[in-house]
């Protein structure tokens, strides 16, 4: 699997796995822990990330809650340009990326604000202009899963064949991606989006099989209903949940994990590393 992803010409290795902390400039998103509104909260969130071993900031601007308005770009932008700002001023070097599905914000984020990757939840499907826009500005993509929009992606949870048809979905977009010259491309499967609990769940256990496009694998588990309707529970009580799917999905191959708990998730991070350095030491002798 590639083990590395292109960040402004320096390869930024993935062979132990990286914590990719969220920021959400929202006043709507699921998990009111993440919600961010002053420069104050914003430059305090991001330096807890980096205190707690967050490599990547992901900021968004748009609640994808099936319940939550759909912004326009023009919108979404107003949102995260002022927290753009504030950020590069004070953390010049740190590693964005921005969780859009319009080429205009992600265009504008990139060429404006030096963000280093674009989030796309949609795969490209909301806005036709995305692969071609992410070509031009030559950085790396996450590809995600869904069907439809954040408001009616619950609507389509049927599959011909659950599985097969996701892995297919992907062979076809990194194709298209490829020929248009993107090759920095990470997957993330859409835990949640269009997608059942019981889905979710099988996903998980099919994670591993994903590595046959071999680009990394990003895991956006954190805090979410697949957790607390299992469990019974809510948003803020499903941290220990989260660590134990993030923990599975580190054992399953996933080289990022998108959270909102940095400590935790790298926590995990470095037990599951420990646990493979020494079985990797125990092959090494037999």
């Amino acid at each position: 699997m590639t083990n590395s992803i292109n960040i402004n010409g320096e390869l930024l290795p993935l062979s132990t796995p990286l914590v990719m902390g969220i920021l959400n400039v929202t006043p709507d998103s699921f998990y009111s822990g993440s919600r961010k509104q002053s420069g104050e909260e914003i430059v305090g969130r991001v330096q807890q990330i980096l205190d707690e071993g967050g490599k990547i900031i992901d900021i968004g601007g748009q609640s994808t809650s099936p319940s939550a308005p759909l912004l326009s770009a023009g919108e979404e932008f107003n949102r995260v340009e002022p927290a753009l700002q504030l950020i590069r001023k004070e953390y010049p070097d740190v590693i964005l990326s921005i969780d859009t599905f319009y080429s205009e914000v992600a265009k504008h984020a990139v060429e404006e604000y030096g963000v280093n990757i674009i989030n796309d939840i949609s795969g490209g499907q909301i806005d036709d202009n995305m692969f071609e826009t992410v070509a031009r500005l030559n950085v790396p993509y996450i590809l995600m899963h869904m069907r439809g929009t954040p408001q009616t992606m619950q609507q389509f949870t049927r599959y011909d064949n659950f599985i097969q048809d996701i892995l297919y979905y992907f062979s076809e977009k990194i194709s298209k991606l490829n020929l248009l010259g993107v090759n920095d491309i990470i997957i993330d499967p859409g835990f949640g989006f269009s997608k059942t609990t019981d889905q979710n769940y099988r996903l998980m256990a099919y994670l591993k099989y994903f590595d046959i496009f071999d680009a990394p694998i990003l895991a956006g588990i954190s805090r979410k209903s697949m957790i607390y309707k299992l469990l019974g529970c809510t948003p803020q009580e499903s941290l220990n949940g989260t660590s134990v799917l993030n923990t599975v999905a580190l054992l399953s191959g996933a080289s990022i994990l998108r959270v909102h708990d940095v400590k935790e998730a790298m926590e995990c991070v470095k037990i599951v590393e420990k646990i493979s350095n020494d079985l990797l030491c125990l092959n090494t002798l037999e």
